[in-house]
């Protein structure tokens, strides 16, 4: 048994309560939170949580693929500027060259 299963999941008592408040008013504003490690449970299917990642709010519709997920793996910390450097810039360029229409006389 892994180490999480055994101690249970986690859901923020606040966020909780929030999520049903929600439910009963049909609300769609999203729900600010900082708990990033709080359990999507399938109470709060159908809303929209934002969740800090540090520098600012991003807003996560829950859908029924994401119960039993942490709230912390829809919003990432750090942006992907993408693989390489030099070589990946030369690499571009030549499939770019190779794509291009050849020139008719």
């Amino acid at each position: 048994m892994a180490r999480s299963i055994k101690k249970g999941l986690f859901i923020d008592a606040k966020l909780f309560q929030k999520v049903q408040a929600a439910k009963k008013l049909s609300s769609n504003q999203a729900i600010k939170t900082w708990s990033r490690n709080c359990t999507i449970f399938p109470e709060m299917v159908g809303i929209t949580i934002a969740v800090y990642n540090g520098k600012e709010h991003v807003p996560v519709r829950v859908i029924e693929d994401m119960v039993g997920h942490k709230l912390g793996e829809f919003a990432p910390t750090t942006k992907f500027k993408g693989h390489g450097g030099r070589r990946a810039r030369e690499e571009e360029q030549t499939t770019a060259t190779k794509t291009a229409a050849p020139k008719s006389k």
